[in-house]
Formats: structure tokens, sequence, C-alpha cells
């Protein structure tokens, strides 16, 4: 098995595409078609979790932070990053980060949570924009069933939970083929009528490289005459943050005991109780202060997440709770959900789950 065979399992639960812009996400350091000897996951690739792959036989670290965010002008060891970077190359260790492809993925980040904290009806709270696209596409009419189903095993034609979604209509399609063509019907430099079939079927812009390739490749045309549109439909499937339904409604207090005993977090930071039940629970790991407001419109009686500062925690404004347990806190099962998923996938496989430490905040 190759490096490259890992990505692309990895990439099948969260292709990078889900990744946000700002992101430093994929194969970071290494050769794809090196052969593997071992996977360590982890959440933050440091110095000791290099040294633990080293000791483990592992020559891929597939972590949910990167290590490199932005650009390394220089390569001298003078910090922790250029440090780890170094080791890593030295030692021929891919280093493969994953980040906010899997926060958006539906079984990625916030569903670990959802699923630690044992919420129900579950949902994405603030679903990705201009994910959604239309291929349009004409074709002769005797011919469109079976370029339909080849769209479908690409990835098109996927609408929640139903499949081989498209539509179809006929109509008069003309073209003259220029003296170098080699047309499928028709002669050169005659114009030529076919009655052919309209076809429409949407897909996310993961799938697009697929859906391409399966149209050209099975599509009669030498020139295939299509159009692409990204819409401005929100995909309810990708995105930010979940928000789902605790089984029994519960008080502030308990639920927040409940949180910090589930969550294995030291401390709590809370805004002010309200004094009324909670029922709906709204998540997002890391940093998520971005989502507070998301999150009240939503209807949640707490907010689950990390990094809130000061004046950030009167945005609650006693519509909810917002609940701060920490930034490692928040994400610290992510690398149990991608041992579960590679143990899945590739079970005859060594695949080691960091034992390293590191979480760099600690309480006194």
């Amino acid at each position: 098995m190759t490096i490259n065979d890992v990505i692309r399992i990895l990439e099948e639960l969260a292709p990078l595409d889900y990744a946000e812009d700002f992101d430093n996400v994929g194969l970071l350091i290494g050769d794809k078609i090196a052969e593997v000897t071992g996977i360590l996951v982890t959440l933050d690739t440091l110095e000791n979790v290099v040294e633990e792959a080293i000791s483990k036989k592992c020559n891929l670290i597939v972590s949910f932070h990167p290590i490199i965010f932005s650009g390394l002008k220089k390569i001298t060891g003078k910090n922790y990053v250029e440090r780890t970077v170094l080791k890593a190359i030295k030692n021929d260790i891919a280093i493969y980060a994953i980040h906010t492809a899997l926060d958006n993925c539906p079984e990625g980040v916030n569903a670990k949570i959802c699923e630690v904290l044992g919420l129900k009806n579950t949902r994405i709270l603030i679903p990705q924009k201009n994910t959604i696209k239309k291929l349009t596409t004409y074709i002769p009419i005797e011919k469109a069933q079976n370029l339909k189903q080849h769209l479908f095993t690409a990835g098109a034609g996927n609408i929640g939970n139903y499949s081989s979604c498209s539509f179809e209509t006929t109509g008069t399609g003309s073209y003259k083929a220029g003296k170098n063509a080699n047309p499928t019907k028709g002669a050169i430099g005659s114009v030529h009528y076919e009655e052919e079939s309209l076809i429409s079927v949407v897909y996310t812009k993961s799938a697009e490289t697929r859906v391409l390739e399966a149209l050209v490749k099975h599509h009669p045309y030498e020139e295939v005459a299509y159009e692409i549109q990204t819409l401005e439909n929100i995909n309810n499937y990708i995105g930010m943050g979940m928000i789902g339904e605790l089984v029994e409604t519960a008080s502030e207090e308990s639920f927040l005991k409940q949180l910090k005993s589930q969550m294995n977090a030291k401390v709590v930071r809370h805004s002010e109780l309200r004094g009324k039940p909670v029922k709906k629970i709204a998540v997002l790991g890391g940093s998520g202060a971005f989502a507070i407001g998301a999150a009240k419109a939503a209807g949640a009686d707490v907010f689950v997440t990390a990094d809130v500062k000061y004046h950030q925690f009167y945005e609650a404004e006693k519509q909810m709770v917002i609940a701060d347990i920490g930034h490692f806190e928040t994400e610290q099962f992510t690398k149990n959900l991608l041992v579960d998923y590679l143990t899945e996938k590739i079970p005859n496989f060594a695949i080691h789950l960091s034992e390293s430490i590191t979480n760099p905040i600690k309480y006194f």
C-alpha cells in the first residue's frame, strides 16, 4: 500500500474540497508513491509525535491539525514547526493533514462530539455554500440512459437521501463538422441535425473530476458540449458545526456537569445561566465563536465550543448558554474517529493511535 492509497481512502471520508479556503490540508511532507510501513494518527504533529512514529515504524502520520499552516521561507530548526518538519524529512516520514475537511464532513469532528454527548436528530449548523454544481449536456437520445448511469456511478445525481436524480428533455441539435473533424454522426462540411436529449444532473464540487471524466469517456461525440453552473443552493449535508437534541431534557447545571465528564474537560467556561431546561445542543469543535449567531438562530439552548473571548460571552444575550470546554477537549476524539475509520477500511494494516500528549494548555 502506498501513501497515495491511504490518501484516497481518507478523502473518501473527507474530500479536500470540503476544507476552508484559509486552511492547509493534504499531504504536507512526503512522497505519494512511497510504500507505507505503518500509520500513526494524531491530533497534532510535534517532535515527540515524529519520534513516536519512528519508534512504532510508521512512515505516515495522519494529523488533524497541519504542522505547516502558513508558508515556510526557511527550515533551520529555529522553532517547533521547523524542528518537526526537519525531523520528519530526515526520517522519511510523511505527514498528511485533514483539518477543516474533516470539520465540514458530516461524519467528522462535530458528529463525533454529538456521539459522545448522546445527541439525536442531528443536522449541520452552518451548511456550506457554493458546493453544489449542475452539469448540463446534450447527447443522442438513444445514448442518454447509458451516459446517465455512468454519471451516477461517478457521483452525480445525489440529493440528500435520494440518488440517480436527473432531468431530461428532448430537442433538435445541430452542428457542422470542419475538415479536420471526425464526426460520430453527419458528414464533414454539412450541417447535421440530431434529435438529442438534454440531461441535467447535480453533484458536489468534490466529485467534479470524476463526473467530467465519466462525461468525456462515455459521451459518443468527438467534442462534448456541456455547461457547468455553481448553484446558490445550500448544501445541508456539508458544513461547520452540528445541532442536535438530548434524549431527555436536563437542567443547565446537570448538562454542564455531564459535558465536563463526557468530554474530559478540566474546566467549563460558560456564559450566564438562564435558569431554563436545555434540550437543543449546538457543537463546533475548535475555535467556534464565529458560530454563536448561528447557534442562537437555530434555537440552541447550549452552544459547546472553544476559544471564546471575554466579550464574546456577552453575545449569548441570555438566549442560550455558551460553554467553552477548551480547543483540545473539543477535538480530542477526532483521532479515535480516524483510527476507527482507517481500521475498518484497511483492517490488516498497522494503524496506531498516538499516545503523545499534544495539548499545549495545562491547568494548575
